[in-house]
């Protein structure tokens, strides 16, 4: 980059909504961008071809979903013409309804007009997605947001397994799945408006390690709430104790009092799943706890949770985690166990 070019304006969105530890991570990484290495290297001192700012609707200090106090640096009205534009991580439940963001919504239509490159963290993509911009384009968001994505932006391709996706004319959309992958969505900024060499010093400075396990590895198989039909939310109470069991969907049926085929179609309508692919999260969600935290031999994993064919169990471990038992367990099992040792110092 031409060191008397002028500085990359990055508009972080601020909401109170938003998470601290990401927008402020976004804003460290950007503004560390080459200080930092020179920094440690004694060289000679650099300024970031960054400039980050936290915008707002009105430019007001507001308090973060976590209870920390912000200051934005402008409202939307005094803000330069972003070239980048982040919406970090939003805390909504899944299920809750979305707050107004009118004015935010004009303000990103408008910068991509002018030729802003928009981005989305984690959850924020359930504001970008009411752009519309996502119309008909690959998109990604944390795991536990997908399925009210797609329902309610079915003209989008949803990706939870990715970590990061570059979309849109001339990929001017860059989206990051879940959690830390926000780390690869700065990396991939600093990347494209700086350098490959100076989003390689960022990472390294800051240890980030982008491994590639995919999101689904990560994601709860028993995401969701309690369901409203009273009848099939017993039901599932009943399947978390005894999915073990043998024929668990015919029992279901017979505890709901419904004829099997009647049963079948109402808890599908209740939960979005069968209830065989349901006990089947069940069951995997144990079987990934036993994998975390035992070393109990794979066979045995599938035993345990209620299957005699241990290669059947591993086909759809797989396929519904993305890993094979193996793959988790050396995964998980050592974070696990160190998170454990942490935990019990000396045990």
């Amino acid at each position: 980059m031409d060191p008397n070019a002028r500085p990359i304006s990055v508009a972080l969105l601020g909401t109170p909504e938003v998470s601290a530890a990401t927008l402020f991570g976004f804003f460290d990484a950007l503004a560390g961008t080459r200080r930092d290495w020179q920094m440690l290297h004694g060289g000679t001192p650099a300024e970031s071809p960054f400039r980050p700012l936290v915008v707002s609707a009105d430019g007001q200090p507001f308090s973060a979903s976590n209870g920390v106090r912000i200051a934005p640096d402008a409202c939307f009205a005094d803000c330069p013409r972003p070239d980048v534009i982040c919406i970090t991580d939003l805390l909504i439940s899944p299920d809750a309804a979305m707050p107004s963001y009118a004015a935010e919504l004009a303000w990103l239509r408008g910068a991509w007009e002018s030729g802003a490159t928009i981005c989305s963290a984690c959850s924020g993509a359930l504001l970008l997605a009411q752009t519309g911009l996502l119309d008909d384009c690959d998109a990604t968001s944390h795991w536990a947001y997908c399925d009210r994505l797609a329902r309610n932006h079915p003209r989008t391709r949803w990706h939870p397994d990715r970590g990061l996706v570059l979309t849109g004319p001339d990929s001017r959309i860059v989206m990051a799945g879940s959690g830390v992958a926000w780390h690869m969505l700065v990396l991939a900024l600093i990347a494209r408006f700086a350098s490959p060499e100076d989003a390689m010093h960022v990472a390294r400075v800051n240890l980030l390690d982008l491994n590639q396990t995919s999101a689904l590895a990560y994601a709860s198989l028993t995401r969701g709430c309690k369901v409203a039909d009273e009848l099939m939310a017993r039901c599932q109470l009943w399947a978390a104790s005894n999915y073990r069991s043998e024929s668990p969907v015919a029992q279901m049926a017979a505890l709901s009092g419904l004829p099997e085929r009647t049963f079948k179609r109402r808890f599908q309508q209740a939960t979005a799943m069968s209830p065989l692919d349901y006990v089947h999260t069940l069951r995997l969600e144990e079987a990934k706890q036993m994998l975390e935290a035992t070393a109990l031999p794979v066979e045995a994993v599938a035993e345990e949770v209620g299957y005699q064919d241990a290669s059947f169990f591993g086909r759809l471990f797989k396929r519904k985690v993305a890993l094979t038992p193996a793959q988790y367990r050396r995964r998980f099992g050592a974070l696990g166990a160190r998170l454990r040792s942490v935990a019990r110092p000396g045990s």
